[in-house]
């Protein structure tokens, strides 16, 4: 009967017959073929399915141009309006100036002629199959077997065929022939190989025979064509971007994707130098962040995020686990094949030796094979990583795209979700799936929305990014284990151990069943805290990113240590749940490594005791060898599970994060509307806004209608805190609009939209926030924004705003990198950037915040008149909010005054003026007729133009001959310049290995000499007690032998591979995590296994019953296993004790060193690189470095104990030791270099992620504002991509490692076995099954050396990283014991300059020249001067932010430089340009560490007018506070009186507890530079240092400041642009290029003439006739005769008080 051989399948030495014939030769083939046909049939429909009909859920077309496709509305339940969003956020073309990408198509070595060979080869099997039908070669019962081999070899050759004709003709097309015939190939050959063997050893015929090579040797032929060959044997095309070099992997053949040889020039080039990112291959096309997110938003959506990221990736999970499961199966042919081999060594009589040498080669095979499945299954589960971290990144930073601009209290991740789970049944839960965002948009008016309001706080979402997106995709790469390899493991060795001890193993297996609830509770545990772990991650990593970006404020008030500790604080409770974790972690090392001795103590007790069997070494051995085998994917399941449940705690948060709710921006101006003249309806319609939801006291604006003139320009006026900055933001979409409706079109991307023929604008909005926002490029870039360029009209914008003379001085002119947030840029020119940007862009519509505060009058007056009604703005809409009404009014179209939240005047400006609306005389404000000069400045002449650059000079304090250039710049820039300085602020990358003083910094942080002896002697003692566990069960095992030659031979059978903890899958999660219990080496060490055989059980059933005293041999068995666990616990709690004292130390020394850096550090160095290693960095220190270092430690000890014990036994192994060393430290060296510097690279490139999230979140007001998200979507997922690249060929260079390594380890294993076949008679048994365990075990052990010193050496690099900036340049002593200044001083406040001199850096210029002054005790100075000449740093030398080159200061006689720097920076104060605050509240920003009482705070308030005297307001009245906001303002009202009624806005200054969002968002421009004023004043200072502290402050408030402060008795040096804040004042100090070139009373220097004046040549320089600099200044200014009036005032007044 066909398929039912009577026989056994084996047959001493070869299959049977029947098996040969019915099998290998018929049905196996026959079912490939079939597999193949059923499997081509699905294809064919698949394609035509395609063809035939649309579907959104395409696959991508064209992978490799990632911007070929539209990507499709995810479908859902429910069809909401908003999600229209993210079709606005798709993947879509822009104008870039990046250089494109190449593609070249790269065919194939001989693509045609290598199928037509392969086809005469494939025709010639057909013919070898035919003719053995004919001529009955395979045996009288041989021709069904004939005709299936001849069908299977027919199909293959139509296969052949139709590829032959596909290659040759475009006509055809057949999917994917090629891995069909792999695939027959592959089966054919491996049934071939066998046939082959029984034609050699067992002939049927010589006919059969001969026939028989023929096949084997063109089924090899075939084989080697189809490995050897590129897969699929295409053209494939390559893609070029720049100079980075395609990724090799789409060109390897599948012998080189199998053996990872394809990466062999990588490592030969990380060898040969050093790497740098330009040497990192390219991702794969599919594997780029861009078509990777493109095609996970066309998978359906689900509601749960795990639920559809595991959807999306279902494929290649299901790949990855049938590698996985093969190499489970896999994992016990080695036990099997060598107990068949010693059983040959014990009895050469019972085998044939054929069937032993077959048995050799099986054992490298089975070796290859579990080389070649670990190595796949890990490497897609790597591919699923780096393109899971893209989804996760890219999701994440849409959403902060669409974030809201404002919220209420920061959220904690997790907390809000446990409530709702708590609060809400299953089954509402169930029935409300799906409907979870129509509930929210259909909120009914009495729900309340304060949590809804509440969203995460930007460290909280960089975190999101950096760690939980890391922990997410990392477990990705190892979850196979815990569903694939796992079970097959636990199902073959409990069959395995039942068949040998019988019931007996039932209770070591129950006990491991029982030991599963203790697993998996301390994987609960682990989750637990791994929350608590983040959440206080978060918070430190919140606080520290605060103090950072806040770092300039902090040092100029000396508060750096109460900071440290601030952030100490919050870094003492995440060490706290750091050593909850430890403590877990050491209590489950001690179960996991005291399981095996328990297990294994309670099996032998009830076989021995109970049972009352004898335990032979064949028995005890082979058993211990599979409960070690049990063991491992048992501890598996617990590790995984574990870190499982810390992938659900990120994958919650993010999914958290990612539901929160979003701008209602795109909703809002969805609709655009146009009038009668078809233009666009710009303004309001009965409409009002709030900062918060409906039912909350957040900052509202209320019954807006106002329509802005289109094509005109347009003034919002208020005072500080009415809400004009509100009113812009409303205008945008940003604010949450509660009733009608808003009218702009700026809904849509700039890219949608398409210029009009005759002005070249677009119906799109530019915007200038009035804190501008930079990114961190070059100035033209920042003006440029990606538009297309102009030359022309750079330059009239450059022109326009003023920014040629800053250029000049610059020195790179306009290829000047501006820093993170335009740090090396002062606020004017920060501005001037913002507004040039918003002047550049084609957009019809310009919306302008404040943006003259910032400069000085005369440049004020030369923008408004150059750039706000110059020809820039021809055809444009201006909209423009502003406290300078003198000069902005006259040319208004349309004018609004704001108060309090609602429009009190709108019209013209004779109309608002006439109103009494305005606060202030503004008769002279009164509109001029705006024809002529609008005409005059938009159609200018040639001349005309000239003219105006010349008048733009001299505003700018130019030579009249300067500023030749477009740019700005006296010289030209190039490229490689261009390079140069972006190279300065790239992070710098350590070459070579890693430093031994690196490593020394770290062991030295984790402990004194005297610690280390204690772990060494701890290590020592691990092993030793370990190996005394298996010297004991081998002595009991022995006390039954009764001198019988065969069972003693037997006691020695081993079954090495066996027990060895899998290459990867015991160590490959711990790797990552650290949570590995290394028990390689404890169960590697074991002297003897037995042979498991049938017959050798049956002989060890039958020994005669012996006296061994079982109980004794159990007793010091349990013994010596307590001892063990007591070891082990102590060895993990002094590794880990030591691992959180690094973490302490190093993190502490690192914030030390930060805090007390320079200045020019941050100016230099971004803070998404000083984040990365606070976070990352410090996150790998914390969990990643000790783990690991245990690992190399524990894998040294073993390697020694190992040779240790061989060379006892077998002295001659210490030759094949010391040569299998050799080539595994030649293999390491080569991986090593490579692998370290793409480690580095890797940990670099995480800063432009950290960097681009930071500035996004700060600007993404702007960025909406464009219109610009897709172009920053696309940047982001380019940024991803450079990370991912040398992340990705990090664990290419690592596999190709391993399966060198697993394949010598086989070729090792294959060697010994040899020896041992042809020593049969000359070694006995015992010693040849011992040699061969420890000879593979010794492998095993060095390559987890290299694996675990080549990790370490990675993580190690975080050290070096995080060494670099603990290295950084320190500011001078904070405190000179022997220097300190008198209590009390300053007492008076005189401040004296002699001949002092100052610059940035040594090989910069001197930025102050000499220059000498005095300011006598209580004077008032003003500081002036053009942008330029020297003002900030002035301020940075008198707080020695700049030290001294030559020259000194004194305060109050005292030499500033020869006291600390805490004594300075405590005792005079300084008020910087851009107000900077904490979140908290208001008494929290005032007064930090509550040193003063409400009273005082309150006193401080009202002296800068944010409260009023306490008989109008009452100061202790409530007031409901603020939520948080991330837009520039939530402005609040402060002069007006607090109205009764609920719809006005209250006063949050009257409640001390009143929220301040991060950076004090939640406040106007206005009222945060008052808050730092009042914070400044509340120390009443004897020296306050003014630096444009009122330039976002209404010219009223300004006013009634300035008289509290002459009221104040201390010297005030005040850096202004408002030459009306310091014309009164008794002294103006100007400076021009480092140089005091004048100095006297305003009222002096206003008298000066051409004669008598100090600067009479800058005068000329100016075109200013009789007139000094200062005049110059007020003349152009256009208020001389106010100035003059006012200075005169002063002047005559301080002379009645000096007359009397």
């Amino acid at each position: 009967m066909f398929a039912h051989c009577k026989g056994p399948v084996w047959n001493v030495d070869d299959f049977s017959k029947c098996f040969q014939r019915d099998y290998l030769q018929t049905l196996f083939p026959l079912i490939a073929v079939g597999g193949s046909l059923i499997y081509l049939c699905f294809q064919l429909f698949q394609a035509a399915k395609r063809s035939r009909y649309y579907h959104a859920y395409k696959a991508l077309d064209n992978v490799h141009h990632v911007w070929s496709i539209h990507v499709p509305n995810r479908e859902e339940v429910d069809t909401d309006e908003d999600e229209d969003e993210d079709d606005y956020l798709t993947l879509q073309p822009t104008i870039s100036q990046t250089q494109p990408s190449v593609i070249n198509v790269d065919k194939p070595r001989g693509e045609r002629w290598l199928v037509t060979f392969e086809e005469l080869v494939v025709l010639g099997e057909l013919a070898i199959q035919i003719a053995a039908l004919a001529t009955k070669a395979w045996g009288p019962h041989g021709t069904i077997a004939g005709i299936a081999e001849m069908v299977a070899w027919a199909y293959i050759a139509t296969l052949a065929s139709l590829r032959l004709l596909s290659t040759n003709s475009l006509s055809f097309s057949f999917p994917r022939l090629w891995y069909h015939t792999l695939v027959l190939y592959s089966f054919q050959w491996v049934f071939t190989v066998l046939l082959f063997r029984s034609a050699l050893i067992h002939p049927r015929s010589h006919q059969s025979r001969s026939l028989m090579i023929a096949n084997f040797v063109l089924s090899t032929l075939l084989l080697l064509i189809a490995l050897l060959s590129r897969k699929g044997n295409k053209a494939i095309e390559l893609e070029y971007e720049g100079d980075i070099p395609p990724s090799k992997e789409p060109l390897a053949s599948v012998f080189s994707l199998a053996t990872f040889a394809w990466v062999d020039s990588l490592i030969w080039d990380g060898y040969k130098k050093s790497f740098e990112l330009a040497d990192v291959w390219n991702l794969m096309a599919k594997d780029k962040a861009a078509a990777v997110l493109a095609d996970y938003r066309q998978v359906k959506k689900t509601n749960v995020l795990a639920f559809h990221l595991t959807s999306y990736f279902k494929r290649a999970f299901i790949i990855q686990a049938l590698w996985s499961a093969l190499r489970g199966l896999n994992l016990f042919a080695p036990t099997l094949l060598l107990k068949a081999i010693l059983e040959y060594v014990e009895n050469p009589a019972s085998v044939p030796q054929n069937a032993a040498w077959f048995y050799v080669i099986l054992l490298f095979v089975s070796g290859c094979i579990s080389a070649v499945s670990g190595g796949q299954s890990l490497w897609i589960g790597r591919k699923i990583c780096i393109r899971l971290r893209a989804i996760i990144i890219g999701e994440i930073y849409a959403k902060a795209l669409r974030r809201r601009a404002a919220a209420g209290a920061d959220k904690v991740l997790g907390q809000s979700q446990k409530a709702k789970d708590e609060k809400v049944g299953l089954l509402k839960k169930l029935m409300c799936f799906g409907r979870k965002k129509k509930v929210i948009e259909v909120a009914k008016p009495d729900t309340k929305l304060a949590d809804a309001s509440e969203q995460v706080t930007s460290g909280t979402i960089i975190n999101l990014m950096a760690v939980d997106s890391f922990k997410l995709s990392e477990i990705s790469a190892y979850l196979h284990f815990l569903w694939a390899e796992t079970p097959v493991q636990v199902v073959v060795a409990v069959l395995l151990l039942y068949s040998i001890m019988g019931s007996s193993s039932i209770v070591g297996i129950g006990m491991m069943i029982f030991l599963l609830p203790i697993n998996i509770f301390i994987a609960n545990r682990f989750s637990a805290i791994q929350k608590q772990i983040l959440a206080a991650t978060d918070v430190r990593i919140h606080t520290t990113n605060e103090v950072l970006t806040n770092i300039r404020i902090i040092k100029f008030f000396a508060w750096e240590q109460r900071f440290i500790g601030q952030v100490e604080e919050v870094r003492a409770k995440e060490m706290r749940r750091l050593r909850d974790r430890y403590i877990i972690w050491a209590i489950a090392a001690t179960i996991w490594s005291g399981a095996p001795v328990l297990i294994t103590f309670l099996s032998f007790l009830v076989y021995t005791m109970v049972e009352a069997k004898p335990l032979p070494p064949s028995i005890a051995f082979t058993a211990l060898s599979l409960f070690t085998i049990l063991r491992v994917p048992l501890d598996q399941v617990a590790d995984m599970v574990a870190h499982v449940q810390e992938s659900k705690v990120s994958v919650d948060r993010i999914e958290e994060y990612l539901n929160e709710p979003e701008s209602e921006k795109y909703r809002q101006l969805k609709n655009e509307e146009v009038d009668e003249n078809e233009n666009p309806v710009i303004g309001f319609d009965r409409a009002s806004f709030s900062w918060g939801g409906r039912d909350t006291d957040d900052f509202r604006l209320m019954d807006l209608d106002v329509k802005f003139k289109v094509g005109q320009l347009n003034t919002i006026i208020g005072p500080t805190g009415s809400g004009k900055t509100s009113l812009l933001m409303a205008l945008l979409g940003e604010m949450t609009l509660l009733n009608g409706n808003v009218y702009l079109p700026g809904g849509r991307s700039r890219e949608d939209r398409k210029p009009d023929p005759d002005t070249g604008l677009t119906e799109s909005v530019a915007y200038c926030a009035q804190q501008a926002w930079l990114v961190n490029g070059t100035i033209k870039e920042n003006i440029t924004f990606a538009s297309p360029w102009d030359a022309s009209r750079y330059r009239n914008v450059i022109s326009a705003c003023s920014l040629r003379r800053d250029l000049e001085i610059l020195d790179h002119g306009d290829n000047t990198l501006v820093g993170e947030k335009g740090v090396t840029l002062s606020g004017g020119q920060k501005q001037r950037i913002s507004l040039a940007r918003a002047l550049y862009c084609n957009a019809r519509h310009v919306l302008l915040d404040d943006v003259l505060s910032a400069v000085d009058s005369h440049t004020a007056k030369w923008i408004f008149d150059k750039a706000l009604l110059g020809p820039l703005m021809w055809n444009r809409t201006c909209i423009l909010v502003t406290h300078n009404a003198v000069l902005c009014l006259p040319q208004t179209h349309t004018a609004v005054v704001l108060d309090n939240g609602r429009i009190t005047a709108q019209g013209s400006p004779t109309k608002v003026i006439n109103s009494g609306m305005l606060g202030e005389d503004l008769t002279r404000s009164r509109p001029v007729s705006r024809a002529a000069s609008i005409k005059a400045s938009r159609a200018s002449t040639p001349a005309e133009q000239e003219t105006a650059n010349e008048e733009d000079g001299h505003a700018n304090g130019m030579n009249g001959n300067s500023g030749t250039q477009a740019n700005g710049a006296s010289k030209p820039q190039d490229s490689d310049d261009e390079d140069d300085i972006r190279e300065a602020q790239k992070e710098g990358k350590a070459v070579g290995r890693v430093k031994f003083r690196i490593i020394f910094m770290y062991l030295s942080a984790m402990g004194p000499w005297y610690y280390w002896v204690f772990a060494g002697l701890v290590f020592g003692l691990q092993q030793i007690s370990n190996v005394s566990t298996n010297v004991w069960i081998r002595q009991w095992a022995n006390a039954y032998d009764r001198s019988d030659v065969r069972i003693q031979g037997g006691a020695h059978h081993n079954s090495p591979l066996s027990h060895v903890q899998g290459h990867i899958s015991s160590a490959s999660s711990c790797l990552t995590s650290g949570s590995c219990i290394w028990s390689l080496p404890l169960s590697l060490t074991e002297p003897s296994q037995p042979a498991l055989t049938v017959q050798g059980v049956d002989s060890a059933m039958d020994a005669p019953p012996t006296t061994v005293n079982a109980g004794y041999y159990l007793g010091v068995y349990a013994i010596l296993g307590v001892v063990y666990m007591v070891i082990t616990l102590i060895r993990e709690g002094v590794l880990f004790g030591g691992s959180l004292a690094a973490s302490r130390r190093i993190h502490s020394r690192l914030m030390q060193s930060i805090m007390h850096a320079k200045f020019r550090f941050f100016d230099t160095t971004p803070l998404g690189q000083i984040m990365n290693r606070f976070s990352r960095d410090i996150e790998n220190v914390d969990q990643e470095i000790a783990p690991v270092a245990v690992g190399v430690v524990h894998c040294l000890f073993s390697i020694l104990t190992i040779v240790i014990l061989i060379s006892v036994i077998t002295p001659p192994f210490l030759i094949a030791a010391v040569l299998i060393a050799l080539l595994y430290i030649g293999a390491g060296y080569l991986y090593i270099n490579s692998s370290r510097d793409l480690k580095r690279i890797e940990s670099i490139q995480r800063s432009p992620l950290y960097q681009q999230f930071g500035e996004t979140l700060s600007g993404m007001v702007t960025i909406r504002a464009y219109g610009d998200e897709r172009r920053f979507v696309r940047d982001n997922l380019s940024r991803v991509n450079a990370h991912n690249r040398p992340f990705i060929y990090v664990w290419a260079t690592n596999r190709w490692l391993a399966f060198r390594a697993d394949v010598i380890g086989s070729l090792i294993s294959f060697c010994t076995a040899m020896f041992v076949i042809l020593s049969v008679g000359r070694v006995d048994a015992g010693a040849a099954g011992l040699a061969l365990t420890y000879a593979v075990t010794f492998t095993e052990n060095m390559l987890w050396f290299v694996r675990l010193y080549a990790s370490n050496e990675q993580n190690m690099n975080s050290v070096e990283r995080i060494q670099e900036y603990i290295d950084v340049d320190q500011e001078a002593e904070a405190i000179v014991p022997e220097s300190r200044p008198p209590t009390g001083w300053p007492e008076k406040g005189g401040v004296e300059f002699k001949e002092y001199s100052t610059r940035y850096r040594e090989d910069f210029d001197l930025v102050l020249k000499g220059i000498s002054f005095k300011i006598q005790p209580g004077e008032k100075v003003g500081v002036v001067g053009r942008t330029g000449a020297g003002k900030s740093s002035l301020a940075m030398a008198l707080f020695r932010a700049l030290e001294a080159e030559e020259g000194k200061i004194f305060v109050d006689g005292i030499d500033i430089g020869t006291i600390g720097l805490q004594d300075l920076r405590e005792n005079i104060v300084m008020v910087p340009q851009d107000p900077t605050l904490f979140t908290g509240t208001i008494r929290s920003n005032l007064d930090p560490f509550n040193l003063f009482t409400d009273e005082e705070i309150f006193t401080a308030l009202r002296r800068v007018q944010l409260v009023g005297p306490p008989s109008t307001s009452g100061a202790n009245s409530p007031a409901t506070p603020l939520t948080s906001s991330t837009s520039p303002t939530t402005p609040i009202h402060q002069a007006s009186p607090v109205s009764p009624s609920h719809a006005d806005n209250k006063n949050i200054f009257l409640n001390l507890s009143s929220p301040v969002a991060e950076s004090g968002t939640n406040l106007s421009q206005g009222q945060r530079q008052l808050l730092c004023l009042a914070r400044a004043l509340l120390k009443n200072p004897r020296v306050l240092l003014m630096d444009e502290a009122t330039a976002s402050i209404d010219y009223a408030t300004d006013g009634k400041i300035q008289e509290t402060i002459r009221e104040i008795r201390n010297t005030t040096v005040t850096i202004a642009h408002r030459l009306q804040t310091i014309v009164d004042y008794d002294k103006v100090l100007v400076l021009d290029r480092g140089e005091v070139v004048e100095f006297g009373g305003p009222w002096e220097l206003l008298r000066a003439d051409e004669e008598e004046g100090q600067g009479g040549d800058e005068a000329r320089e100016l075109g200013i006739k009789k007139a000094g600099i200062f005049r110059g200044m007020c003349e152009m200014s256009g208020d001389l005769e106010v100035l003059e009036k006012e200075a005169k005032r002063a002047w005559e007044a301080r002379r009645l008080v000096d007359d009397s």
